[in-house]
């Protein structure tokens, strides 16, 4: 009898694989955790730090015979709170190696120094027209996320094993900076995190101390995704797998020029900062987080226009403001 069979949430992918929903308080209700049952015994993605989730995780390990101290590598696809939040406490009930993309490292320190990195997010988003009050809430992202003690980093192109074979690492920015992706040429499967999605598109947003075209990055990736064409993706949520990889990856790129022409649009219009702008992209109403979300997606569309020449900018009374 299959670990499936024992719990509907558990997945046999193949071999010493097996993927587990958990669940998470964001609007994706899942979030997608592999379990490799091969020494060494690994977890891809860790969900996030809450109760829920550490029980639903825990759970999924015991139906496999395992527990905290038999996890002895963790590897992250990105230091999201619903891809990273547990790492810490695991790596101290395990003692397990967390490894994730050298290009992440440095931006970990966003959850390990949070009060540090707090005031330089909340003065990024007034400079781009938010109101003052734009950064509550962020306190409860911060208790989202376990931070790991001691982090080894991988690069594109080395090799790791998993489920007996030998996986590449890639590097899939967009998403986030330092979203690591794992790709198996022979099976043709990849583990993907959230840099293709089969309901959303991932979210791509520009963040303080990030990389200065996120979109541009994102269309790299997708060019490298559809280059690959995976007959089957692990995928953050909505999954835990997909197919159709280089299809999705065509019909998000068109997503995006889409954005992109109803900004330049906007902006032609007349001149508007990021946070008016991201009622223009994103209309309907949305709490606190999400409208965060969408000034970061906006900008990202604003500095990929900016930066091909197509719209200009300029500092007014503190605050960025894109014209054409």
């Amino acid at each position: 009898m299959t670990a499936t069979a024992h719990s509907p949430a558990l997945h046999h992918l193949g071999g010493t694989l097996y993927a587990v929903q958990i669940p998470i308080p964001l609007p994706m209700k899942t979030v997608t955790v592999l379990i490799d049952l091969s020494s060494p015994v690994t977890l891809i993605d860790t969900s996030i730090h809450t109760p829920g989730a550490q029980q639903a995780l825990e759970a999924a390990l015991s139906e496999l015979g395992l527990h905290w101290p038999d996890i002895e590598r963790v590897i992250v696809t990105h230091i999201h709170p619903d891809h990273y939040g547990l790492a810490g406490l695991i790596e101290e009930r395990s003692g397990a190696s967390v490894q994730l993309l050298d290009h992440s490292v440095k931006q970990e320190k966003l959850w390990s120094d949070w009060d540090t990195q707090l005031p330089a997010q909340q003065q990024f988003f007034a400079e781009h027209g938010a109101p003052p009050n734009f950064g509550v809430g962020e306190a409860q992202t911060a208790e989202w996320v376990r931070p790991a003690a001691r982090l080894t980093p991988l690069s594109e192109g080395q090799s790791v094993p998993l489920d007996n074979v030998e996986w590449q690492v890639l590097w899939l920015p967009g998403h986030a900076d330092g979203h690591l992706g794992l790709w198996q040429p022979e099976t043709g499967m990849l583990i993907a995190g959230d840099a293709i999605l089969p309901r959303i598109t991932p979210n791509i947003g520009l963040y303080v101390g990030g990389r200065p075209d996120p979109l541009g990055d994102y269309f790299a990736t997708l060019e490298k995704l559809r280059a690959l064409n995976p007959g089957r993706a692990v995928v953050g949520h909505y999954g835990p797998t997909m197919d159709g990889v280089a299809a999705r990856a065509g019909e998000i790129w068109e997503h995006h020029l889409e954005r992109l022409g109803e900004l330049l649009a906007a902006v032609q219009e007349r001149p508007r900062h990021a946070y008016d702008l991201s009622f223009v992209l994103f209309a309907r109403e949305l709490p606190l987080t999400g409208r965060r979300f969408a000034v970061a997606e906006t900008l990202a569309h604003a500095e990929y226009l900016r930066l091909g020449g197509a719209i200009g900018r300029s500092l007014e009374n503190g605050i960025w403001v894109y014209h054409s």
